[in-house]
């Protein structure tokens, strides 16, 4: 079992024009089930027009209305405890996640046994892709407590790997697990990976040497698919980074980095992928850059039908050199977090690719937004690498001009600080302090 290349061959090399096929026979009947099952589906499809029959091909997608976090959230609030977007009583739900809340009142994303079970065998096809087999050892270091990421630890068990459910626990106490049991795949932040081998290194374990972690999985920000970023962890671990995509109101890890690691498989018999300009709602070419919206095609607990992640990326369909045929997504940043300054959209996924590819610099950064004569403005902080004694003033314009050469916009500062003043993330890095509103 350990040689084969893929989990599930047969789907995930499946050709372009059978997957197409294999997801419009889904959708039709998923788009049946919405407006028959679920009291908000039906109301909105019936508001905006439109009925399951009118989907008859794979563009005919584009007749029916979005659906966002806003909405879920008001569904859920005005319909207490799962909302009336679910498509089944909540007798069949035999598993709820939740958001973190951090943009508002959480919000439950409800699974069946069967959405649960198929949730888990996609973790497994996806930790397969990114080299994960049965004679590894996996300590699964993400939070438990209502993470739509916790259980994703069975996906990995059901593969054969060897599992240590270690979660959200003290730097020390995860050291500990990896230097006394000598896992070889772990699964945390970017951020985290990188604070994680400082502490290792502050405390004498040298992450390369000393312990035996040989692949990184990581996701919550776009740092595992920034060149820079992943090679800094990877110098950091002599191990290779591997970059998943999951969100919340659909289930765990939807896609993930092949061997290849050039973007992220989608799961594509499961969900299906659009890329939108987020002004005029209309689709992009695939490559260029706009708003993710995700539609599940399986999920019956509560059906997501153009879901606005509100996630920035590309999408690119051409097949693998992996083999595999499922689109390739790549995430730049939130729409949330997109500065337009001088006309440019300015990400801190922008900033960190120059931030982490500058050898004078520790790799730390944090951006400042604010408002200045009724224009957006942003400073960054950055640290000086250790040994670096650069004048401030002559760095500073370094990385200024190298910020501009990026993204056509220099910032109205950028500040150096000594190596270690800014703050470590133990897991979510907050890497923009938005003040526009406060101005």
């Amino acid at each position: 079992m350990g040689s084969k290349l893929y989990w599930n061959e047969e789907i995930e090399t499946i050709s372009r024009e059978e997957l197409e096929k294999l997801q419009e026979s889904l959708l039709k009947e998923h788009l049946a089930l919405a407006y028959n099952k679920s009291e908000y589906y039906r109301q909105s499809f019936d508001n905006a027009g439109v009925r399951p029959e009118d989907f008859k091909k794979l563009s005919d997608l584009s007749k029916f209305p979005f659906v966002n976090k806003y909405i879920e959230r008001e569904r859920q609030l005005e319909k207490p405890l799962l909302g009336d977007m679910i498509a089944v009583d909540e007798e069949e739900v035999v598993f709820v996640s939740a958001s973190s809340g951090s943009t508002g009142v959480p919000t439950l994303s409800p699974f069946t046994k069967r959405d649960f079970e198929e949730f888990q065998d996609v973790q497994s096809r996806l930790f397969w892709a990114a080299g994960m087999r049965p004679k590894d050892r996996y300590v699964h270091a993400l939070n438990f407590t209502l993470f739509v990421g916790g259980p994703d630890v069975i996906g990995a068990q059901n593969l054969g790997a060897l599992c240590i459910w270690a979660g959200a626990i003290p730097s020390d106490r995860l050291l500990f697990i990896l230097k006394e049991f000598q896992p070889t795949v772990i699964w945390t932040t970017p951020s985290y990976a990188w604070y994680l081998g400082e502490t290792a290194k502050k405390q004498g374990i040298d992450p390369a040497k000393d312990l035996a972690i040989n692949r990184i999985i990581v996701a919550g920000e776009p740092g595992g698919s920034i060149d820079a970023t992943r090679e800094a962890i990877e110098g950091l671990w002599d191990a290779k980074v591997y970059d998943f995509y999951g969100i919340s109101d659909i289930f765990g890890a939807c896609a993930g980095m092949c061997s290849e690691r050039n973007g992220l498989h989608l799961a594509e018999d499961h969900i299906l992928v659009e890329v939108i300009d987020p002004e005029t709602l209309e689709p992009v070419p695939d490559g260029e850059r706009g708003e993710i919206v995700l539609t599940t095609l399986r999920k019956t607990a509560r059906p997501m039908i153009r879901f606005r992640t509100g996630d920035i990326g590309t999408v690119n369909k051409e097949r693998c050199a992996c083999g595999r045929t499922h689109a390739r997504i790549n995430i730049t940043g939130r729409l949330d977090d997109m500065l337009i300054v001088s006309g440019v959209n300015v990400f801190p996924s922008d900033i960190e690719f120059v931030v982490r590819n500058m050898s004078e610099l520790s790799g730390e950064y944090r951006i400042t937004a604010f408002t200045e004569n009724f224009t957006n403005k942003f400073k960054v902080e950055v640290e000086r690498a250790i040994g670096n004694d650069e004048d401030s003033e002559a760095l500073a314009q370094k990385v200024s001009a190298a910020i501009k050469t990026r993204i056509g916009v220099k910032p109205k500062e950028v500040i150096v600080l000594q190596n270690g003043e800014l703050p470590r993330a133990t897991h979510k890095a907050k890497r923009l302090i938005d003040l526009r509103q406060k101005a």
